[in-house]
C-alpha cells in the first residue's frame, strides 16, 4: 500500500512524500497513524538545522490495521502508542536492569509518524483504552517530561525550577507538583506575543507558583528573593544556555536535570568544575531514548491528572502543515501544542 508522509529541512521547507509500505512481515504490525504531534525537534530541523530533508514526527497514537504471523500481543483495532526508540531487550544493559543505556534499539525505519501508515515492530507498540488519539499522542513527550522529574528526585516539599515553558516544561511542571514539590517557578520569554501569553496562563493552570520573563526581570534575584540559598532541583527544558541561569539558582548539593537542545552551534557553555565540586552539584541530562515510562505517561492522561485538552491548542492536516510550523517558530499564533491528524479526524 502507499502512504503518505511529511518530510522537511530548514528554511521552511516541508515537503509531502508517498512511500510504498509492504504487507507487515512476521514481526511487524501496520498502523494507521491517528494523531501525531509536534515535537521541538522537528521544529529544530525545519527552522534551521536540517540540509537533508527529515521525517517529521515521532510523537504517535495510532490503530492497529494489520499484524504479522508471530505477533500475538496486539490485534487489528487496538489503539497503540509508537515508540520512536524501543529498547532491545536482549543486550547487556536491558539484561541488567538497566534499559535505559540500550544501544541497539529499534527504530522508526526512516518513516515520519506525521504520515497516514507505519511498519512498525511489535515491541514498539503501547495499548491503550479510555484516551482519545490526539491526547493520546502526549504519551511520549510526556514520559520525557515525567522521566526528568524523576532523574531529579525531586524531596517532598521542595523547591523546583523549571527553565522553559515549551510544551516539555509545561509537563515537567505539573508532574513535580504531582511528585509532591511544595513551589515550582517556571521561567519564559515575555508574554509579549499570543504564544508566550498562552504558555503562562497555562503554566498557573497547573499549579506553577510563580513565572519569570526572562529579559525583563532577573532569574537569580526573583529565584533568590523566595529562596536566598537557592532552590532544590532546576529542571532545564529550554535550550544549554539556560544552564548558566540553573548554576545561578540551584542550592548546595542540589540536582539539575536537563534536556533542551540547540542544534544552530550553541550547545556549549563555559561551566567552573571547582563550583560544581565544592558545592556538590550533580548534572543529570534526561535524553528520551530508549522510550522510557510511557505507560505511566498514558494512565497520568487517561486519568486527567495531566490535562491534555489544555495543552493541544491546535490540530492540522497536511496542508497547513508549514503555516502551523511557521507560527510555532514566530509565535504569532496562541500555540502551546499542534497535532497532525492525517486522516482529517
Amino acid at each position: 500500500m502507499q502512504s503518505r508522509g511529511l518530510f522537511g529541512k530548514k528554511y521552511l521547507d516541508i515537503q509531502q512524500r508517498v512511500r510504498d509500505i509492504p504487507p507487515p512481515d512476521e514481526d511487524h504490525v501496520l498502523v494507521k497513524v491517528r494523531a501525531c504531534g509536534v515535537c521541538g525537534t522537528d521544529v529544530n530541523f525545519v527552522r534551521d538545522w536540517a540540509d537533508e530533508a527529515m521525517p517529521l514526527g515521532h510523537e504517535i497514537s495510532a490503530e492497529v490495521v494489520e499484524v504479522g504471523k508471530n505477533v500475538t500481543t496486539v490485534k487489528p483495532g487496538d489503539s497503540v502508542i509508537v515508540e520512536d526508540c524501543t529498547m532491545c531487550g536482549v543486550c547487556e544493559d536491558c539484561k541488567s536492569g538497566q534499559p535505559q543505556f540500550c544501544r541497539n534499539m529499534y527504530d522508526m525505519e526512516g518513516q515520519p509518524g506525521m504520515g497516514e501508515y507505519l511498519s512498525v515492530r511489535f515491541n514498539s507498540l503501547d495499548k491503550y483504552e479510555g484516551l482519545d488519539h490526539v491526547s493520546a499522542c502526549l504519551t511520549e513527550p510526556l514520559a520525557v517530561s515525567l522521566t526528568s522529574v524523576l532523574n531529579a528526585q525531586v524531596p517532598l516539599g521542595g523547591s523546583v525550577a523549571v527553565l522553559g515553558p515549551g510544551p516539555l516544561g509545561l509537563m515537567s511542571a505539573r508532574v513535580a507538583k504531582l511528585h509532591g514539590a511544595g513551589y515550582v517557578v517556571i521561567t519564559g520569554l515575555p508574554a509579549e506575543n499570543p504564544r508566550e501569553r498562552a504558555r503562562l496562563e497555562l503554566a498557573a493552570k497547573f499549579g506553577c507558583d510563580d513565572f519569570i520573563e526572562v529579559g525583563k526581570q532577573d532569574v537569580e534575584a526573583e529565584v533568590k528573593r523566595k529562596f536566598p540559598k537557592g532552590v532544590d532541583r532546576v529542571i532545564v527544558s529550554s535550550p544549554p544556555e539556560s544552564m548558566v541561569d540553573a548554576l545561578k539558582i540551584i542550592k548546595f548539593g542540589g540536582i539539575i536535570t536537563f534536556y533542551g537542545l540547540h542544534f544552530g552551534g550553541k550547545s556549549t557553555i563555559p561551566v567552573d568544575i571547582n563550583d560544581l565540586i565544592f558545592r556538590k552539584i550533580s548534572l543529570i541530562p534526561t535524553f528520551a531514548e530508549p522510550a522510557i515510562n510511557f505507560p505511566v505517561s498514558n494512565r497520568l492522561l487517561r486519568d486527567g491528572l495531566v490535562d491534555a485538552s489544555a495543552l493541544v491548542s491546535h490540530t492540522f492536516g497536511f496542508d497547513q502543515a508549514r503555516d502551523v510550523m511557521e507560527g510555532i517558530i514566530d509565535g504569532a499564533e496562541p500555540i502551546i501544542k499542534a497535532v497532525m491528524l492525517p486522516h482529517g479526524e
